[in-house]
């Protein structure tokens, strides 16, 4: 029997479109890899029955980054990223994709992808063919081998309709994100790279671990700041609006609007006054009733859903996209990524609100649409790519979460709203006259509520009549005044406004707009106030001021907007992609030049703004080199820094930074510090001098004591490491000495922790080793606290092996535990693998491992 392996882009996508394809009869067993699972059923296919497997990635397969080397900021010049070799790493090593898709397809004799319909997801159908290229049973150039599903819904009919119209991937679409990736990857990594060394190397107050500058993201930063400027720059100016009250024949009285609408010069308007004072009456020159029309919204797609979710709903575009693909992958919606506002004419729109007629929020609503005939939708953009976002299957309150539910409700409720009946009303306006001043008033009556029963936030609040004028008649004036006015500077912009403009001016695409608003606000460049409106921070401010004082290009929207057109003529095979993207990288690289060679422009900025390192911190620890004290930073990234020899040492982030015991490194006499993460995490010594400058071949930057080779150093592996971690490769379990009376080893590779001897007062490593493989470790109790046997005070042993210690040793995670099949260990701390054991090493086999 032949066999087709199938990829969906999420487990829970596979899971669902197995149980359809199916009829609900398939197997289901965990993957190799821990995340994916693998559903197996027989059925037709191509005229013959045969063997299906479904299985899903978890978004992209693999991702582009430079070659080893290139990683290294200190080594390379960024100017050099624009021209240096990039290759595709996995886009989550432990998960092992590529080679559990490699095992998957082994055998295979076609291979059917069901990954999203959009560019993203056909980049991944080529990253996933890569995979399985030297597995499969036949070669993938063959053409009745690969082939691609497109749908727009997790239905039954969609999916089952999928398979029976199976197409081929789009190499062009493909290749556009590949040209995009590269250009992100090139101009990000530069320019961020660059200004975050100069200005954190300058300045101890930025509270930004990274100064980053992206294509897209930097010009969404640049609408806020732009918006922010016009509020600064705003200067109120004065006006003046003429207001008269009539009295109509029935006793009521209207205040009218001036026809001038208003005056900015006080004397012309004071002129006015006195001219319309001349009179105690006001004639009715003209009545007009008007029929007009509130028109049902257009089908809805991403960017309105964002929009909404945003405005109406109060959830960030990035946090509503991730609850419309849930729903989404659970078959309540159509796919949520969609620029088309007009449903295809073959689309079956009866069935849809069929769906929804036993709803208990809007059924009867859907019961008068139905029996009132459906009303055509309007027409709307056809972007060629997905459907509307349109409701699926029937939801009640009780089936989704809170935000899940509102945004369901949303989307269905808008959907009900294109095929209702538009709102009607009545306009009516009466028209005055005062001498040579008009003015007039308005009323509307509602006729027909349409649509607004169902989107009923769009509904009148109540009807707004006019009194009964008759055309001719004089109106007696009550009141007539001259009210002083004054023009206010905008609000900062909300999201829904900074969506819509991204849209305009091409910044990024339906799927990246929601991701470049949340860098910025994680970035610390903008934050979030009242009403989900946009507020640029010192930084945000600065950075865009300084692009625009060196290359105003840099953060406009237009290079962004020019880019964005060459890739959508890649995905259309309308423009080459190596010239395209040389071109592109060419034209960056000379404005990076530029812009290093300009950078005092921003730099003066940053001087108004920001502190100078040598006057932020406080004293903390002494310098090795001159033996004076050093500052700590804490605002990030948490730095050390010595004003006299002008040096940096960057730390471990995220966690407490404490003086350890007032020790010195025995290597550069730099004060020893500690590390903690708190009492649950990790913990470690190290030196400032060292974690950024290894001294031994074997250290990696950015390492503590716990990885030193020291032979004699007492703070340094070789003193306090005790055995060769189970649960990672290399790793190496070492005894925190600064973490007493809660002593614990910490694995110095992986997440293991070691709680153990609480309340002991002195804790050591020894020469000896057990038979085990483990260093002997010497344990001193003071007499009341004691928990040896026999009230000892003090004893030596194996933390794992020794009987004494065993109910006095207890293993946990630093984070918690990641899925997938690992060794595990009991409460003696003892580890075994699955399968053989695991051999014990000797301390120098341990170090060998590790190092070597």
């Amino acid at each position: 029997m032949k066999r087709a392996l199938m990829v969906a882009e999420k487990p829970s996508l596979a899971a669902s479109l197995a149980n359809i394809l199916s009829n609900g009869k398939n197997t289901s067993k965990k993957g190799s890899n821990g995340s994916c699972s693998i559903h197996e059923w027989s059925g037709p296919f191509r005229g013959e029955t045969i063997y299906f497997k479904m299985t899903s990635v978890c978004g992209h397969v693999m991702s582009l980054d430079f070659i080893g080397k290139y990683n290294n900021w200190d080594r390379v010049d960024p100017v050099e990223l624009f021209s240096c070799p990039t290759e595709k790493k996995e886009a989550v090593p432990k998960l092992r994709m590529p080679a559990f898709l490699a095992q998957e397809s082994r055998g295979c004799d076609y291979l059917i992808l069901w990954l999203d319909c959009d560019k993203e997801g056909e980049n991944i159908c080529f990253e996933v063919i890569n995979a399985v290229q030297n597995s499969m049973k036949r070669s993938v150039q063959n053409p009745d081998v690969v082939y691609r599903a497109h749908f727009s819904a997790i239905t039954e009919k969609d999916i089952k309709a999928a398979l029976a119209n199976l197409g081929k991937p789009n190499e062009n679409e493909a290749r556009s994100v590949d040209a995009r990736q590269e250009l992100d990857l090139r101009i990000g990594c530069a320019f961020t790279r660059f200004q975050t060394k100069f200005f954190q190397g300058k300045y101890g107050d930025l509270d930004a671990s990274l100064i980053s500058y992206g294509p897209c993201q930097t010009p969404t930063l640049g609408f806020c700041v732009q918006r922010h400027d016009e509020i600064q720059t705003f200067k109120p100016e004065l006006y003046w609006v003429l207001q008269l009250v009539v009295q109509s024949a029935d006793g009521r009285e209207v205040t009218l609007d001036w026809e001038r609408v208003r005056c900015f010069e006080k004397d012309i308007a004071t002129m006015f006054l006195l001219q319309v004072k001349e009179f105690k009456e006001a004639l009715v020159i003209s009545i007009t009733n008007k029929e007009k029309v509130k028109q049902r919204p257009q089908a809805l797609n991403t960017v309105e859903l964002m929009r909404v979710g945003s405005a109406g709903l109060g959830m960030g575009p990035h946090h509503a996209m991730q609850i419309a693909e849930r729903l989404y992958t659970q078959g309540y919606i159509s796919y949520p990524r969609t620029e088309t506002t007009h449903y295809p004419e073959n689309f079956d729109l009866l069935s849809v609100l069929k769906q929804q007629q036993h709803s208990s929020e809007w059924g009867s609503e859907v019961k008068e649409i139905l029996s009132d005939g459906i009303n055509k939708p309007r027409k709307g953009h056809d972007a060629g790519d997905h459907p509307p976002i349109t409701p699926m299957k029937l939801a009640n309150r009780g089936d989704l979460d809170g935000d899940a539910w509102k945004l369901y409700d949303y989307i269905t409720r808008h959907f009900l709203a294109t095929v209702a009946r538009d709102c009607k009303y009545l306009s009516t306006k009466v028209s005055f006259e005062v001498g040579t001043e008009k003015f007039s008033c308005t009323g509307k009556t509602l006729l027909d509520p349409g649509y607004t029963t169902i989107m009923h936030w769009q509904a009148f609040g109540k009807n707004e009549t006019v009194p009964n004028f008759i055309e001719g008649e004089m109106a007696n004036v009550q009141d007539v005044k001259l009210v002083e006015c004054q023009t206010s500077p905008p609000d900062y912009l909300t999201e829904a406004e900074l969506i819509t403009l991204m849209e305009k001016h091409g910044i990024g695409t339906d799927a990246s707009i929601p991701v470049h608003i949340n860098n910025i606000c994680q970035r610390n460049y903008v934050t979030i106030a009242s009403g989900r409106r946009l507020t640029p921070t010192p930084l945000g401010i600065v950075l865009v001021h300084g692009y625009q004082k060196i290359d105003p290009e840099l953060v406009l929207p237009t290079m962004r907007s020019a880019v964005e057109e060459q890739l959508n003529l890649i995905a259309q095979g309308q423009a080459n992609f190596t010239a395209v993207l040389q071109h592109t990288v060419e034209i960056f690289k000379q404005k990076f030049l530029y812009f290093v060679k300009n950078i005092e422009g921003m730099d003066q900025l940053f001087e108004v703004s920001f502190s100078p390192l040598a006057a932020s911190g406080k004293a903390h620890s002494r310098c090795g080199k001159c033996r004076r004290y050093m500052k700590y930073i804490q605002a990030k990234p948490s730095r050390m820094h010595c004003s006299h020899c002008d040096e940096t040492y960057n730390l471990p982030q995220n966690g407490n930074i404490r003086i350890y015991k007032e020790l010195k490194c025995p290597l550069d006499d730099f004060e020893l510090l500690s590390w903690s993460a708190g009492a649950k995490g990790k913990s470690y010594p190290f030196c400032p001098y060292c974690f950024n400058h290894p001294p031994f071949r074997e250290m990696k930057k950015g390492s503590g004591c716990n990885s030193c080779t020291h032979p004699t150093c007492p703070h340094s592996l070789n003193s306090t490491g005790i055995s060769s971690c189970v649960e990672c490769e290399g790793g190496v379990l070492v005894l925190d000495p600064a973490s007493g009376p809660k002593w614990k080893l910490g694995c110095n590779r992986c997440d293991v922790i070691i709680h153990l001897f609480d309340d002991a007062q002195k804790v050591t490593v020894e020469d000896n080793v057990c038979s085990c493989g483990a260093q002997l470790v010497n344990v001193e109790y003071k007499q009341e606290k004691t928990k040896l046997p026999k009230e000892i005070t003090e004893m030596s042993g194996c933390v794992f092996c020794s009987p004494y210690f065993t109910p006095l040793v207890e293993k946990h995670r630093a984070v918690p535990r990641p899925t997938g099949n690992r060794a595990t260990r009991g409460r003696s701390g003892r580890g075994r693998s699955r399968g053989k054991p695991k051999p014990p090493k000797d301390k120098m086999a341990q170090l060998a491992a590790y190092f070597v």
